[in-house]
Order: structure tokens, then sequence, then C-alpha cells
């Protein structure tokens, strides 16, 4: 094999590359041999079918074999021997390759740039401790016991009042014509829920039991079905009747009914919740820093061809945001008043602000031999899973048939855990804070400008798990 290096510029690197015939043949002959224990041919007993024979009737596809091969064992000793890592796969063309000559072909690829990663215990970063409020756990036991009310029915003739339910009859017409969906009977609506046509009801507020309603609204412009998006409508409705709702107490009952032992069991829970969501918000809010500081400490070389790849990414994904915003009437200006031109250099330095650091994160991780493992995989997928209730089957499913979506799920994996080492590296002190304090933006050393296009440079996507796509946290 012989090896001619004819371009170096950068971080790219091209190759010429040569297979003399002779090995192509040893290896033709190698893979016919190998055809000749098993391959049936009438008139021959198995494994007595001559060698020129095999050639004849299999040539051209061992030929095809022998060529996907050759390339990926010269390519791959070629790399080895020089001691290049490529960042992505190698672009090879074939520029020469007939039965009985010499193979030839190009190779081009971009390497991994030379990474010295900074002294981890020279970094100084603050984690900030949220104790739970006794005020915000009152709060959510009585969101608890709301969602745990009874009612009764109202005895008398009282007019009904936010916070009622009254049981009705339906029917919805549009132009004096029904339309699907717009009939129900039975149906319980609580008042000043929100959950009905704006302005629906609003007007039921007032009437009584064996009260006719004739409530006029009009469908939202945004409303999900076109053919009544904007449309006028008007409601015949029958008040059947009225019920009062009452909270559910704050007691051991309530405790019981989400299946815990007791009052201050469930406030124990509720608490370590709290305090849990505040430990992962004030991680992030850490991870965050520490990204910051690793970026400002550390210059490299960057590929051009992965900045222009995670580049695109972010800009089809802000373009699809876009388009969704229009579609649905919305008015806000993901813009922010600038032009495209100007949002592209914004999302460039984004780009190479995340590809910096996976970059960097990913050396990291080989100098010290940090990993994911499967147990870390199967819980990811597991976690991944739980989030679509009644499809948990079919996702783990694509996720054990879709290699290409376990490595989406283990890039925040490996992410986090060398993270996690570098914490442990870091000089970290605690801060007791209020959680106003814990999302307030941190002031941070990045200019203003790569600040400014972080805060709304579309998110990266996860692993799509069938039908929906998880977001993960800005770079």
């Amino acid at each position: 094999m012989q090896v001619t290096e004819t371009k170096t510029e950068g971080l790219l690197h091209e190759f010429t590359i040569t297979v003399p015939a002779v090995e192509i043949e040893t290896f033709v002959n190698n893979r016919l041999n190998e055809l000749k224990k098993t391959a049936n041919l009438p008139g021959f007993r198995p494994g007595k079918v001559p060698v020129p024979l095999l050639r004849k009737q299999y040539g051209p596809s061992i030929m095809g074999e022998v060529l996907e091969r050759t390339v990926g064992e010269t390519s791959q000793k070629a790399m080895e021997e020089r001691s290049l890592r490529p960042v992505i796969q190698p672009k090879i063309e074939v520029t020469k390759f007939e039965d009985g000559s010499d193979l030839e072909y190009t190779m081009a690829l971009e390497v991994m740039p030379e990474i010295k990663p900074m002294d981890f215990s020279k970094i100084k970063l603050e984690r900030m401790v949220v104790k739970a409020d006794e005020e915000e756990i009152n709060k959510a036991l009585e969101r608890l016991a709301s969602a745990h009310k009874t009612s009764e029915p109202v005895s008398g003739s009282r007019k009904s009042k936010s916070g009622d339910i009254t049981v009705i009859d339906f029917v919805g017409r549009v132009d004096g014509e029904e339309f699907p969906g717009g009939k129900a009977e039975d149906y319980s609506l609580e008042l000043g829920t929100g959950s009905f046509i704006p302005g629906f009801e609003d007007q039921l507020i007032g009437a009584k039991a064996g009260d006719h309603v004739e409530v006029k609204v009009s469908f939202p412009k945004e409303y999900g079905a076109e053919e009544l998006a904007g449309k006028d409508a008007v409601f015949d409705v029958d008040i059947k009747e009225l019920r009062e709702t009452t909270p559910g107490v704050i007691d051991d009952e309530l405790a019981k009914k989400v299946g815990l032992e007791d009052l201050e069991t469930l406030k124990s829970n509720i608490r370590d919740e709290h305090e849990n969501e505040f430990k992962n918000m004030a991680r992030q809010r850490m991870k965050r820093l520490l990204l910051d500081e690793l970026e400002e400490n550390h210059e490299f070389e960057i590929p051009p061809t992965l900045v222009v790849n995670e580049f695109e990414g972010i800009w089809a994904q802000f373009e699809e945001h876009r388009k969704q915003a229009q579609e649905q009437g919305s008015d806000e200006d993901l813009s922010e008043g600038k032009t495209d031109d100007e949002l592209k250099d914004d999302y460039r330095g984004i780009a190479e602000r995340r590809v910096r650091l996976g970059l960097l994160l990913a050396e990291i991780g080989r100098l010290n031999n940090i990993d994911t493992s499967q147990e870390d995989l199967n819980r990811a997928m597991m976690a991944e899973a739980q989030r679509y209730q009644g499809q948990e089957q079919q996702v783990m499913e694509y996720f054990r048939n879709n290699p290409e979506a376990q490595q989406q799920l283990r890039a925040p994996l490996l992410e986090d855990k060398v993270v996690d080492f570098i914490f442990e590296l870091a000089k970290v002190t605690e801060k007791t804070v209020t959680i106003d304090d814990l999302i307030k933006e941190p002031e941070e050393k990045a200019p203003a400008k790569k600040k400014a296009a972080a805060k709304k440079a579309p998110a990266k996507k996860k692993a799509p798990a069938k039908k929906k796509v998880a977001a993960k946290e800005d770079k």
C-alpha cells in the first residue's frame, strides 16, 4: 500500500492511496476459497466447485465486497500509522478500480485538534443552595387539596358563581348549522377554569338550575380546527344541575389518597421534591458557568465542517420555530428585529461555541477514561420511555433498533459525567440563596454579542422517540 499526502491545510488532510493489484488478487482468492466451502452449483458436489467457475459466477459481487473491505482496512491503517483521529467520517472517492489493476482512491478528512486541558483545580465555582420554603410547601398542599375537592348539589335556587360545577346539555351552531364536537349531554363544567372557549363560562355565571342560556362566543383565530377558527358561534345551553365544590382537607386522609401514610410524610416528600428541583437548577447554573470558564481558557482550531453542520442544525430549528409561529398567527418577533444575516452571524458564534466545548469535553473524557456504561444507557432509555405514557414499549424498541438514537442519548450522559469529574477537581463553595437569586441570570464573562445569541439559540434536540423530540440544554 502506498500512501501519499496531497494536501495539509489546518486540520484538513488529503491523501492518495494505492493498493497493488497483487493484494487485491489475494483478497479475491481468499474470498473465493471461502465461498468454495459452501457453494452449491448444479453438477458439482458441495465444496468441489472449481475456483475459475466461482470467479465467473460470483466475480462482480465479490469485487464489490473486496473494494469495500480493502478501502475500509487500508484507510484505517493509513490513519493509525499517522496517529490521525478523524472528527467525522472521512470522505473517500475511488478513482481507479479495474480487475487486474491497482486500486487507487483519495481520502479527505478533518482531524481532532490538539487540545491541552487546563488545570481544573484553578477553577472557582459557586454552588447555590436553596432550602424549601414552608410557604411554597403549603401552597403545594393547597393545590393538592384542590385537586381532591368534592362537590355537592346546591340546595335552593342559588345563582351560579365562579368555582361552581354546572351539569349542562349544549348544542353549538355556526351560521345556523351544528358542527362536529359542538354537542354534549350531562357535561360537568367547572366555572372559572377557562377550559371552554373564551367567554363561554362567563355567560353561565348568575344562572340557576333549570335555566336555558343562549351563549354567544367567537372561536379564537388560532383555534385548532381550521373550519371553526375565527368563526362566531351560538350555543343553546340547558343547566340541569348546579353543584358546589369543597376543597379537600389538608390532613392525614389527604396523604392517604395519594398513597402516603400521613400528612407529615406528605410534607416531607413535597419538601424533598422541591429541594431536588432546586439542586438540579443550581447544577445547571453551575454547569453553565463552568462551560463559560472552559471556553475562556481553551483556544484551539476547530474543524470547519463540524461548525457548518452545527450551524445548519441551529438555523433549521430556528426556521422551523418561525414557520410554526407564523402558522399559529403569533406576533412574537423571534428575530428580535434583526435581519437573517445578523441572526446567522449570531448563530455561527453559538455553533462555534458548541463545537469547541463538545470537542473539549470529549477529549477530557478520553484522557481520563470517562465513559458511559450500558447500564447508564438503559436508565436513560427507560427515563425517555416513561415520558410517553402508553408508548413505553414502542419507545424502548425504537432505541434498541436505532444505534444513532442510542448515541444521541449517550452524548449528554458522557457530557454530564465529564462535567461532574471537573466539579470534583474545581474549588466549589456553597452559598445559601433565595429562589429568586437562583433563577436570576448570572453575570457572564462572555462577550455581549455571544451572550445575546446564546439566550435565543434554538436548543439542541435529543433522541426522537417516535413522534416527539426533547430539547437539550444549550451549551
